[in-house]
């Protein structure tokens, strides 16, 4: 944060005042952007794939993005320490704005080369390792109630990430990918103008007259100190590998072989709709151990795990996904919120920047494995051991004092 204290949770009565005008700004710019980046993979596949690039085009223009961002998230965090995250992400907004304007302008007129696409997706992965850090240090200081403050925007995202890929859909076949990326850049200046106009206290940078690198060993000596929180990434790195990760690229494989891929868009549907009950949950239940509660509803991910590793009825499949969809939204909430109350401000950029890396490192490997191994061993091998180790990441995390006894701030 700009040099504040953490938020502690508001009383209840506080959630009556969460929609203050700062709160407005920030919930319309993450929403908006959201939206934005929900359009991104139909764009580039719309594009390329018209461009006669081929498949693996999209999954290297894709994989650009992501290597940039967590090659340089953790620079973001040091960046929003020394500069405050407002500023920061401003300035990420106008980075992707102006990246994605000159991705929709070079689609618009032709088939671009592949460097540019490539190139520029790139540059928009920076913007948003410059972007995120700021998002944890940012919330706390303009939500009266963290807690509310993240289910509201966990439920805002659910339902963009549905919107998001159908509008952009319905651009392409309307005006092409140029218009689908001339309004994603809208979205980021939309996201620039509201984080802007956001009124903070002038708070003097966190950190001065350091070099990066001791800032950033500063954040790992920090990021050790706390049990709990190293405790859970790492235990979350291996669920990354194992459960998270593969189920993205086998669900869709899965649920397409056996059905369609509209059922599959379906499905996806359903998540998003158990993503959004999920965030209200998170709403109204204030557990006192809010990782015990939310290591509770990761037992859940096994319904949906389980019904991909065995071929049921669609309304049990439907069931499975909703299931899985509740469980990581209510999870995320209470992993945010305790994040952004129990660490303090001067490190809390940095920290939230090495739990994004970290997150983002293991999921991608887990994704590129998963085929490789499905294909070695099964695909109904791999998700019923992901269900087993979902279990046995449950019970470790479950099993650790710091974590299951940590009690919410206020």
């Amino acid at each position: 944060m700009d040099g504040t204290a953490p938020a502690e949770a508001a009383p209840e009565g506080a959630a009556r005042t969460l929609w203050n005008r700062n709160f407005r700004l920030f919930f319309l710019a993450r929403t908006v952007a959201r939206f934005g980046d929900g359009m991104v993979p139909v764009a580039l596949a719309a594009g390329l794939l018209d461009a006669g690039y081929g498949a693996s085009s999209v999954s290297f223009a894709l994989g650009a993005w992501m290597l940039c961002f967590a090659g340089f998230v953790l620079v973001g965090g040091v960046l929003a320490d020394r500069f405050t995250p407002r500023r920061m992400m401003v300035l990420a907004d106008g980075i992707r704005m102006v990246g994605t304007a000159v991705l929709a302008v070079a689609f618009a007129v032709g088939a671009p080369a592949l460097w540019l696409v490539y190139a520029l997706s790139a540059l928009n992965g920076l913007g948003a390792a410059i972007f995120q850090p700021g998002v944890a240090s940012m919330l706390p200081r303009l939500a009266p109630d963290v807690q509310r403050g993240n289910a509201v925007l966990r439920v805002a995202e659910a339902l963009t990430a549905m919107a998001g890929p159908a509008i952009a859909g319905a651009l392409a076949g309307f005006g092409g990918p140029g218009l689908i990326f001339g309004v994603n850049a809208a979205t980021f200046g939309i996201s620039g103008l509201c984080l802007f106009l956001i009124r903070m206290e002038s708070v003097a940078p966190v950190v001065t007259g350091e070099s990066m690198l001791a800032e950033l060993m500063g954040g790992w000596r920090e990021f050790r100190a706390r049990s709990w929180l190293w405790g859970v990434i790492a235990v979350w790195s291996v669920y990354g590998i194992t459960v998270l990760g593969p189920i993205t690229p086998l669900e869709a494989v899965v649920v397409t072989e056996r059905h369609s891929s509209a059922m599959f868009g379906l499905m996806m549907t359903v998540a998003g709709a158990g993503n959004v009950v999920g965030g209200l949950l998170a709403m109204r239940l204030r557990p006192v151990r809010p990782l015990f509660a939310g290591t509770l509803a990761l037992f859940g991910v096994i319904a949906n795990v389980l019904v991909l590793a065995y071929d049921v009825p669609v309304p049990l499949l439907a069931a499975g996904f909703f299931t899985g969809g509740v469980s990581l939204a209510f999870w995320l909430v209470m992993w945010s919120t305790t994040v952004q109350t129990q660490i303090p401000a001067e490190a809390l950029n940095r920290l939230h920047a090495y739990d994004v890396a970290g997150s983002l490192i293991m999921l991608a490997v887990g994704r590129a494995l998963a085929g490789p191994v499905a294909e070695s061993v099964g695909v109904r091998e791999v998700l019923v051991a992901g269900a087993v180790i979902n279990v046995g990441v449950c019970a470790m995390l479950l099993a650790v004092p710091a974590i299951r006894g940590l009690k919410r701030v206020g």
